[in-house]
């Protein structure tokens, strides 16, 4: 059963993202995932890995306590970590910046390539900073949307974003 795990799940992470904005040879990288449990549920699709998860394929690094891999046909539709807080890391291009993303809850649409952020929510991109309830970080187009609390005294959208220079 311990192989079969193993070898199911490398074969789920192998349909992740080889269409994002990240470093091209990413989608070739072996994938490595570590965590204390995992759980797999073939009629449902979903495997649950839980306890300090890492899951790793080239400069792509998810991380959290609980993370959910929802599989639809042959490859990964869908990706849900939850943490304090769980954490999204990519670098886009070989030289930019990576992209750091943190929130108590993650949702990664993988066809999509977009990434929702909820819950004390923010997104590092180099210098620039974005915080809010919620933040939507679409990686192929490299745009983060970021909005507010509904509620009149809850948590308003912040950003942080540094001078940009001229290199004339």
């Amino acid at each position: 059963m311990h192989n079969k795990l193993r070898g199911l799940c490398a074969a789920l992470l192998l349909w992740l993202p080889a269409a994002a904005q990240a470093l091209p040879d990413d989608h070739n990288q072996p994938i490595n995932i570590s965590a204390d449990r995992a759980s797999i549920n073939e009629r449902t699709g979903i495997t649950v890995y839980t306890g300090n998860v890492e899951i790793r394929q080239g400069s792509m690094l998810i991380k959290g306590a609980r993370v959910e891999l929802h599989r639809q046909g042959n490859g990964v539709s869908r990706i849900i970590s939850t943490g304090s807080p769980a954490e999204f890391h990519q670098q886009p291009e070989a030289d930019a910046a990576p992209t750091r993303a943190y929130g108590l809850r993650m949702d990664y649409q993988v066809n999509r390539q977009e990434v929702t952020i909820t819950e004390s929510a923010r997104v590092d991109q180099g210098q620039d900073s974005f915080s809010g309830e919620r933040i939507v970080y679409n990686m192929e187009k490299a745009v983060v949307n970021a909005f507010g609390s509904d509620d009149a005294n809850g948590e308003r959208v912040r950003m942080v974003i540094q001078p940009r220079t001229d290199s004339n």
